[in-house]
């Protein structure tokens, strides 16, 4: 999930709060459509318009068609996948509203409090067979308000990716991260201590793990553990500590964070050998390979003393559009075709994240073991938050995060950014 890219992507406890990406939403927009068919139903039933639209961006467009066309001969209708390549949650909820939507949409698991809220999406019918095919916190990522609303296909998080010639050793601890990007730096064997997006405007999503380790939290929880709106813990006194670690780390502490460092040039500088550890996610791995440096995928490690570094884990899915013309077709398509092996490797092919069922994840591994590592390295992470409120925290988060590591008070950043979010949710 290449933020914002952030989807587009993310300890088992969020101090952050959640343990599941559920959240208090509108009952109306979360209840099922009475027109949604049960489990197992036939396509062939309720052919609708006899058309089945898919939008997708052009990576899975491409990969889609040759299986959305099967589907078409089967069942004896037209499949047309569509290609959207910006703005693909905004354009389809438009559309949506505007009854000229797609039967099906393919995006990230954090757009579903959103989508649920504004009744774009139904739940997805997957039988307890279909949902045990996959992994256990991609199943998490798409269940909001205890129903399963998207079909998951792909997951990512970042990870600590490690020039081996440069640092052969994992490093136990993120200290002996910078520790050791300092020594290089300073024989002059790279240019950065650590490649790590902070960009101008901030980036939530890739400091998080660092932020979570040295105790910071963005959300409490509910009762039923999932991210609590009405707790905002982004302006706590352990965020405000948490942003104070940022800010060691950052330009006027040990120049290991910068907001010069961007999703754009982070990559090519480890691909170039201008840095030894870079945190990223799977859509690094096609210039890193091609660079032929010699490399490692690891989980990024804790602070010493700190709490687990925890990474967002982004799910991608189908989702069935509640307006959509033919819903007991892509029903049909989301629950009996995405849940297909082939359509999942065929699915990273097009655009090599970890797929989200197992026997498609276990089959691509045999073949890139860079898959299960960056798996194992999300295994404590959380997923995204999908609350429709996650979108009030990413500007103020990021505002803050770049205004430390340009030295500013990390106290005075944390309340200003608390601020503006309870402002913006009024709390």
């Amino acid at each position: 999930m290449r933020i914002r890219a952030l989807g587009v992507a993310a300890a088992a406890t969020v101090a952050f709060g959640a343990t599941a990406c559920g959240g208090s939403a509108p009952t109306s927009s979360a209840a099922p459509s009475s027109s949604a068919p049960s489990a197992g139903a036939s396509a062939t039933a309720d052919k609708g318009s006899g058309k089945l639209v898919i939008w997708a961006d052009p990576n899975r467009t491409k990969a889609l068609k040759p299986f959305a066309e099967q589907f078409g001969t089967e069942n004896g209708v037209t499949v047309e996948v569509k290609e959207i390549s910006k703005d693909n949650q905004q354009t389809f909820l438009t559309a949506s509203q505007q009854g000229s939507g797609p039967d099906i949409t393919v995006g990230a698991h954090d757009w579903i409090g959103n989508l649920v809220q504004n009744g774009a999406i139904d739940p997805v019918n997957l039988t307890e067979e279909q949902k045990a095919a996959f992994s256990p916190i991609a199943l998490k990522a798409v269940t909001f308000n205890g129903q399963v609303y998207g079909a998951p296909y792909a997951m990512e998080n970042v990870a600590l990716i490690r020039n081996t010639e440069l640092a052969p050793d994992a490093p136990a601890t993120f200290d002996d991260v910078i520790a050791k990007g300092k020594e290089l730096k300073k024989a002059g064997k790279v240019k950065e201590v650590l490649c790590l997006p902070v960009t101008a405007k901030g980036d939530a999503y890739h400091v998080y793990p660092l932020f979570s380790s040295a105790g910071g939290a963005i959300f409490g929880t509910t009762s039923a553990g999932d991210p609590d709106p009405k707790q905002v813990l982004v302006g706590s006194k352990e965020s405000q500590a948490a942003f104070e670690k940022l800010a060691e780390l950052g330009e006027k502490g040990e120049a290991a964070l910068k907001t010069s460092l961007t999703n754009e040039n982070s990559i090519p500088t480890f691909a170039g050998g201008k840095c030894a550890f870079l945190v990223s996610g799977p859509w690094a791995m096609a210039d890193v390979k091609k660079s032929g440096v010699a490399y490692d995928v690891t989980a990024v490690p804790a602070f010493k003393d700190g709490k687990p570094a925890t990474p967002f884990v982004g799910v991608q899915a189908f989702f069935v559009a509640s307006k959509g013309a033919s819903k007991t077709l892509a029903q049909e398509f989301v629950t009996n075709y995405v849940t297909n092996p082939d359509v999942a490797k065929a699915l990273y092919d097009a655009d090599p994240r970890p797929p989200a069922l197992t026997a498609a994840l276990d089959a691509v591994k045999a073949a890139d073991p860079d898959a299960g590592k960056f798996i194992e390295a999300g295994s404590g992470g959380i997923p995204m938050p999908a609350i429709p409120q996650m979108s009030a925290i990413w500007e103020p988060f990021g505002i803050a995060e770049a205004a430390v590591v340009k030295g500013s008070d990390p106290v005075k950043a944390a309340e200003s950014a608390q601020k503006t979010i309870d402002g913006s949710l009024k709390n």
